[in-house]
């Protein structure tokens, strides 16, 4: 198993100056005015079944073929906000440009009721 960790630069307290920051917001009491709302993107691959699955039977599950047709991306977007217990997950496609990627989850969440959060 690989553990996925950021690992800072040596010797730098710029990083760890901002990576306090951050830890700071964090610990600041549950505030309903000011949620502190998460964000975190997970790009996937689509995947498309080349063969038809044969159907599960008593003697044995669903059998799924190891080939697949890559079938374009998406990404799902998770926001939230630890301590009110608000979370949600959206996806849809990844957009050509980086910039456009976080454009329509950002505003979906922009627009919610700050009471929903």
């Amino acid at each position: 198993m690989i553990e996925y960790w950021v690992i800072p630069p040596e010797a730098n307290a710029e990083f760890v100056a901002s990576m306090e920051e951050v830890l700071e917001t964090y610990a600041k009491a549950y505030d309903p005015a000011r949620p502190v709302l998460c964000m975190d993107e997970q790009p996937v691959q689509l995947l498309k079944e080349t063969r038809v699955p044969i159907q599960a039977t008593k003697s044995h599950g669903q059998r799924v073929d190891y080939e697949y047709e890559r079938n374009g991306t998406a990404s799902i977007f998770m926001f939230a906000e630890p301590l009110s217990g608000f979370r949600q997950a959206t996806a849809g496609p990844i957009a050509r440009k980086s910039s456009g990627r976080w454009k329509w989850p950002i505003c979906s969440i922009l627009a919610m009721p700050i009471a929903t959060l």
